[in-house]
């Protein structure tokens, strides 16, 4: 019965140690999980412009989307295309561009106009 008591209280012990060890090592993940969240937002946000710009043109009617290639960094968005593209329509896609919740300015400098190798200059959205 002493062997028992005493392989249980041993189990015990070892089991509560286990615990106090693991839940002192789960701690510094969590410490750096909730650092690494300011960053997931971060690009999450640029992602989520990218991603919403690239829809709303390739859903806007007169707007070669497939050919328009888009990219965001810090809410900077750049439309660039490999096509030539009308005035008409790179003034479209950039308003489009512009109404996006987190857009700060457009670049439509790799938009090729009427066959032109480059554009016009960043267009800063109004305040």
């Amino acid at each position: 019965m002493k062997k028992f008591a005493l392989a249980t209280a041993t189990a015990l012990t070892l089991a509560m140690g286990a615990n106090v060890a693991f839940a002192q090592t789960s701690q510094a993940p969590m410490t750096l999980a909730a650092g690494e969240v300011t960053k997931a937002k971060e690009s999450t946000s640029d992602t989520w412009i990218t991603t919403k710009v690239k829809a709303d043109l390739l859903t806007e009617k007169g707007i070669p989307g497939s050919d328009i290639k888009v990219e965001t960094n810090k809410g900077v968005v750049s439309l660039s295309s490999t096509v030539a593209i009308s005035d008409s329509q790179k003034a479209t896609a950039v308003a489009i561009t512009k109404k996006i919740k987190g857009v700060t300015a457009v670049s439509a400098d790799g938009l090729l106009a009427g066959g032109a190798t480059k554009a016009d200059n960043i267009d800063t959205k109004a305040p």
